[in-house]
């Protein structure tokens, strides 16, 4: 399993990753124009097509865990 595959876990890690940059996902997705709960059905892998893999991509970029190991 890549770090980034979808699930909980990862779900748990960007929320730690936004936490320590002081930030949260929420105001990440404000910022972002997006909602909430399509952030975490991106992560989750509930919302798995292209547009939610997009959308997964960019979260985990904006968390910077993608240099990061599980």
């Amino acid at each position: 399993m890549r770090s980034t595959d979808p699930g909980l876990d990862l779900h748990k890690r960007v929320r730690a990753g936004f936490v320590l940059q002081g930030k949260t996902l929420t105001e990440w997705c404000r910022a972002n124009g997006t909602t909430v709960t399509n952030a975490r059905a991106a992560l989750l892998g509930t919302w798995n097509g292209p547009k939610g893999r997009a959308m997964r991509s960019r979260i985990v970029k904006a968390a910077c865990i993608d240099r990061v190991q599980a």
